[in-house]
């Protein structure tokens, strides 16, 4: 443990940032897993609503740098990819 203050309120910080990271790395593989089990059950409208949803979290994750902005925009590609395959 550290002595120190700073390197103390260092820690806290740290740990904080890190479990909204977390949440924030959650949401997004929760909104792909919605998106890909909607097209896995060929419900196309409501993939495209849900393809929305999970664009905005991507973007949330990399405006907080979650997410670094190619990897971001290497999902949305890929999630929207999977959705316009859908006949």
């Amino acid at each position: 443990m550290a002595n120190i203050k700073s390197a103390k309120k260092r820690i806290l910080v740290n740990e904080k940032k890190h479990e909204q990271n977390v949440s924030i790395k959650t949401s997004v593989k929760t909104y792909t897993k919605k998106v890909k089990t909607l097209v896995a059950e060929g419900k196309k409208d409501e993939a495209k609503l849900m393809l929305n949803e999970a664009f905005a979290k991507i973007d949330h994750a990399a405006s907080e740098n979650v997410l670094h902005k190619n990897a971001a925009a290497r999902k949305k590609a890929q999630l929207a990819k999977l959705v316009d395959s859908m006949k």
